[in-house]
């Protein structure tokens, strides 16, 4: 841990990076467990119109995601880029807080947010380009790095901003800290990140933007995709199926809930900068699959649940295979298209639309053929297939690195 930690440390522009992820994850962290009660109970949009905005929303931000890492990789300066967004999210985060309405809730979730979500993908190119520039091989460690800022936010914001809220009659004053943040980055990034000197990189035929995105569903990418996708899939329905067990066939509380996501959420921390450690010795498509495997037997063991006890016993084996599913995925997914960070680094952003689609289809079929424990034991099947692809796609050009 303490290795991955120098090494993602070593160049200033990854400590930042860093940083502003932390906050990017704060953003997150502070509004996302409150949107679904705001946008419906204080805002009065119906169930199905929520569920179509956030859908919606979740397209737009793969569009823009795309659409900035392709412009990203044309001019060759993230400075101007991150700041533009950043920007995004300061309306965005800010007009919500300011004009508690339904009309303004709709506008900045499906349109200005999205814009602003893909600052992820855009911090990822970043530091990918940083890596790039020392021959690719401190990659795993750096992302493993930045992404480990996301989870130590998610891990300490969102009991933070619940005692803020504390005896508040409305959730909105999240978004004014969200928006806070936001500001925060701005500042950040405008007097810490250098501005990138140097001619803009050659622009090329397969630099445009309809190239680029056809290069996004060539088979050799998208495949991949699809494999990596089914994998992250399990991450979504252990999220929509683990409370519901917990107390249903577990027969736990509500309590008990939030004990287990943070306990989870705290080993995913350690357990992140374990997993950059373990791949200096595995190729990552190997120590992917075994993160897979592990998470796969973690779903399987959670659909026999019938105790509280046995899910808080299956929390070191979540927390570990999790952590291999949400960091191994950032670097295979770059290294799809590794000579364009920024377009790489989007497709990021496409894996999280695709495996959050994959896993809506399993819940609505597990929980309409079988019930929340099947509808685990069909998560564990998926991240087999997945793993199952994976192996078809790369397995063979894995051995034979090994071998050599």
């Amino acid at each position: 841990m303490t290795s991955t930690l120098s090494i993602a440390f070593r160049h200033p522009v990854v400590r930042l990076s860093m940083i502003a992820i932390f906050l990017f994850g704060f953003t997150g962290a502070a509004t996302s467990p409150y949107q679904s009660v705001i946008g419906i109970a204080e805002l009065g949009l119906s169930d199905g119109f929520y569920s179509i905005l956030i859908f919606t929303a979740a397209a737009v931000n793969v569009v823009a995601s795309l659409w900035v890492g392709v412009l990203a990789d044309r001019i060759g300066n993230y400075r101007i880029l991150l700041m533009t967004v950043m920007t995004f999210g300061i309306v965005g985060y800010g007009l919500i807080y300011a004009v508690p309405m339904a009309a303004s809730f709709v506008v900045c979730t499906l349109i200005i947010l999205p814009v602003y979500n893909a600052m992820n993908s855009l911090l990822f190119a970043n530091v990918r380009a940083v890596a790039n520039a020392g021959g690719g091989r401190d990659a795993a460690a750096i992302n493993s790095g930045v992404r480990a800022a996301i989870s130590v936010a998610w891990v300490l914001v969102p009991g933070l901003v619940a005692l803020v809220l504390t005896g508040s009659g409305s959730m909105m004053p999240a978004y004014l800290l969200a928006c806070l943040g936001c500001v925060a980055n701005l500042a950040l990034v405008y007097f810490k990140l250098p501005a990138g000197k140097g001619t803009p990189p050659p622009i090329d035929r397969r630099h445009s933007f309809i190239a680029s995105f056809a290069e996004v569903l060539s088979p050799k990418v998208f495949a991949r995709l699809m494999a990596v996708s089914l994998i992250t899939s399990t991450l979504h329905v252990n999220a929509a199926v683990q409370p519901l067990i917990i107390t249903g066939a577990a027969g736990g509380k509500v309590t008990d809930i939030g004990a287990i996501v943070g306990i989870i959420a705290f080993l995913e921390v350690v357990f992140i900068f374990v997993w950059a450690r373990i791949q200096l010795h595995l190729h990552p498509v190997t120590a992917l699959a075994a993160g897979t495997a592990l998470y796969a037997v973690y779903l399987t063991l959670l659909g026999f649940s019938s105790a509280p006890w046995h899910v808080y016993a299956l929390t070191p084996l979540s927390a570990f295979a999790a952590a291999a599913l949400i960091s191994i995925p950032i670097t295979y997914i770059q290294d799809l298209i590794a000579d364009r960070p920024g377009l790489g680094s989007s497709l990021i952003s496409v894996n999280l639309f695709l495996s959050g689609g994959l896993s809506a289809i399993l819940f609505a079929l597990g929980t309409r053929f079988s019930d929340y424990s099947g509808t685990s034991e069909l998560g564990a099947c998926a991240g087999m297939l997945g793993f199952a692809l994976l192996i078809y796609l790369d397995g063979r050009h894995t051995a034979r690195r090994s071998a050599r």
